[in-house]
């Protein structure tokens, strides 16, 4: 559904009732969509308020301008939940997302009462090779490159019609968003940030993923969070909410019953 909020146009899956338990805002991947949980939230919307937008640049919302950095996409989505009057939500961010709902989670937004990382870009630089870096830069627009991300990303047998989505989606976003994320988002360190971070965190990575496997989750996301266990989801690559809907609701459901308690909408 296309919204106009504080001005600007947004593309957002908004489904579900308020309830008992706090709404979840979802963040998606670089170079995806809202379309990314569809799954999840077909899943979770009868008993819960779920909200997924296109982030700016992305997807069928407003290109935001030219300015994409982490916090300007923070920024973006702080206006979203001012314009939804959001009361107690959880962020749930992957990839790309969860960077970004760590840089709002630090600011300690009132109503937040929880965040979930999915395969989470770290606050710290995000390693890539240069190589890689550079490739990925120059491939915007080129269907045989998205393809072939879509070939590496994805690990689980998911439907031709799901793939063609990843593919399709990373077409359709931004010039200045995609390189606006390889070449300064992803390398943005907000390392002294996360510490002021208050709220119940869970954080979970696919074991074969060949983008952040876990070994960097746990260097470079889990030591920021102490006492926090990495949820390792087996045979899952990158794209969590696409190849693994049931685990990804598994995990928000036993998430939740840390995320303060069970009162209303």
């Amino acid at each position: 559904m296309l919204r106009s909020i504080a001005g600007e146009r947004w593309l957002v899956d908004d489904r579900g009732e308020g309830s008992s338990h706090p709404t979840l805002l979802f963040l998606h991947y670089f170079a995806g969509s809202s379309r990314a949980w569809s799954a999840v939230i077909d899943r979770l919307c009868p008993t819960r308020r779920c909200i997924a937008p296109d982030l700016p640049g992305f997807g069928d919302s407003d290109p935001g301008g030219t300015r994409f950095s982490v916090d300007d996409q923070a920024d973006a989505v702080a206006r979203l939940i001012a314009g939804l009057s959001l009361d107690r939500h959880v962020l749930v961010g992957h990839s790309m997302g969860g960077k970004i709902a760590m840089a709002l989670a630090a600011r300690r937004p009132p109503g937040l009462v929880g965040l979930v990382l999915l395969a989470p870009s770290p606050p710290s630089p995000e390693p890539m090779d240069e190589q890689g870096r550079s490739a990925a830069l120059v491939a915007h627009g080129d269907r045989a490159a998205a393809e072939q991300t879509a070939q590496r990303i994805i690990t689980r047998p998911v439907e031709a019609m799901i793939r063609q989505r990843v593919i399709d989606d990373s077409l359709r976003c931004s010039a200045l968003a995609w390189r606006a994320w390889l070449s300064a988002g992803s390398r943005e360190d907000l390392t002294a940030r996360v510490g002021t971070i208050s709220v119940p965190v869970t954080v979970a990575a696919g074991s074969d993923d060949h983008v952040l496997p876990p070994s960097v989750i746990e260097r470079d996301v889990i030591r920021h969070f102490p006492g926090i266990r990495l949820e390792v989801i087996p045979g899952a690559g990158h794209l969590l909410p696409i190849e693994c809907p049931d685990a990804v609701v598994e995990l928000l459901e036993k998430s939740g019953r840390a995320f303060g308690g069970e009162r209303g909408g």
